[in-house]
């Protein structure tokens, strides 16, 4: 699950069940404080969060000791009343400001003589197969390494004198699977991308004029309070507040790794597993960065003459960004839902949004894009009940529902 409030109420529903059994907390969106400070609390039995899929083994392992257990258990448990305690004491130590304060500082970004792009390429375009060997050139290889927790910056880890050797033969290994993966024609990539009108109907909404009606997007906005003169930013203010602008979306996905899988895990082949799974998505992501250059320079095409290399790609030299529903600057995942209906759909976007949003193929990422030359990526923080009351009222939710949605970024 994409939400990181499920899994708190899948502890507190294994609490209710009167379950025993240990609770591990892994993946990419989780973190040891928000266990500790979370979810541990809604279960009275082992919460651990596990750094990587490949430590649950050595965790297991002394949950399943009856030797190490006991003292495994109380060093979890005192480490976590520990970051509890610090989490609690930041938080006092932060101030944040009201909804409306916070929208008076948004940021001021449209100089006069500014005037937003509009796109060569308008409504919704679809990228079917597109050949892997056209998308592997973008792919970004520093996460492939932290998968499999090996930190470092990539290339110059494959000389480290503690891991290099290692490193090295991971990669070769990766770079041999790969090969076969495209040579074999293993796994299919589907794109799809979407540019609409767009007007600002309000500091935090904007109404994207769609082909099938028109849809309303909602934003949060940061509250804390900052240095003077630094903006409470809103994905918001990157759109024009009286022009014409647009907005963009976009879907890829990696399809066909189940097969792959069955025949790894059916010889017991745990590490060419992991490896196919890695690389599906390492793909994924390097479809998207391959598709918002196209976006760039070709379909929105306000940057038709960039020429940047992957290093600069991955550094995000280029301008505009492509923010994910559910992450940082746009943390309620329930915005997903109308981004895959601008786009077509399940049928046009090869994907399927779970009851909890995340998404199927699990190797596949979507966002919007946004071409201002300062928008830019932020973490909306946390946010006091007055914006969580005023951003209810906007999307015509039920107040304890979205709650649930948005409980990791509530200051409550």
């Amino acid at each position: 699950t994409p939400s990181l409030d499920e899994m708190v109420y899948i502890a507190h529903e294994m609490k209710r069940r009167n379950m025993n059994i240990p609770l591990l907390i892994g993946g990419a969106t989780t973190s040891r404080m928000h266990t500790a400070v979370k979810i541990a609390p809604e279960y009275d039995h082992a919460v651990i969060h596990v750094l990587d899929a490949s430590r649950s083994v050595t965790v297991a392992g002394s949950l399943l000791s009856k030797e190490q257990r006991t003292d495994f258990l109380t060093a979890v448990s005192g480490e976590y009343a520990s970051l509890r305690a610090d989490f609690a004491g930041r938080r006092a130590a932060k101030s944040m400001h009201s909804f409306a304060i916070a929208q008076s500082k948004a940021a001021l970004v449209f100089t006069e003589g500014y005037a937003p792009p509009h796109p060569k390429t308008k409504g919704v375009k679809q990228f079917a197969e597109v050949p892997l060997e056209l998308i592997a050139p973008y792919i970004d290889w520093q996460p492939f390494f932290i998968t499999w927790e090996m930190h470092g910056k990539f290339p110059a880890l494959l000389k480290d004198p503690i891991i290099g050797a290692e490193a090295s033969k991971l990669y070769e290994d990766a770079k041999a699977l790969l090969d076969k993966i495209i040579k074999e024609k293993w796994l299919t990539a589907h794109g799809v991308a979407g540019f609409w009108p767009v007007k600002k109907t309000g500091p935090d909404s904007i109404g994207v004029i769609g082909e099938k009606g028109n849809v309303k997007l909602e934003f949060l906005r940061q509250q804390s309070v900052k240095a003077d003169g630094q903006p409470n930013l809103s994905l918001a203010d990157f759109i024009h507040p009286h022009l014409e602008d647009h907005i963009g979306a976009f879907s890829v996905t990696i399809e066909g790794i189940e097969p792959h899988i069955r025949r790894f895990q059916e010889n017991h082949d745990d590490y060419n597993k992991i490896m196919l799974q890695a690389l599906a998505d390492r793909l994924a992501e390097a479809f998207a960065e391959m598709l918002h250059q196209k976006a760039r320079k070709e379909l929105w095409g306000y940057a038709g003459n960039e020429t940047f290399s992957n290093d600069q790609l991955i550094s995000e030299s280029y301008s505009g960004i492509r923010p994910a529903p559910g992450y940082p600057a746009c943390p309620d995942h329930t915005e997903k839902i109308k981004l895959f209906e601008l786009l077509g759909g399940e049928e046009a976007t090869h994907i399927k949004l779970t009851e909890s949003l995340a998404m199927y193929p699990a190797s596949s990422v979507c966002g919007w894009y946004f071409s201002h030359p300062e928008s830019r990526y932020f973490g909306v923080g946390k946010i006091g009940e007055d914006q969580l009351k005023d951003y209810t009222a906007r999307k015509g939710m039920d107040q304890e529902e979205m709650r649930r949605w948005l409980r990791p970024v509530l200051d409550a």
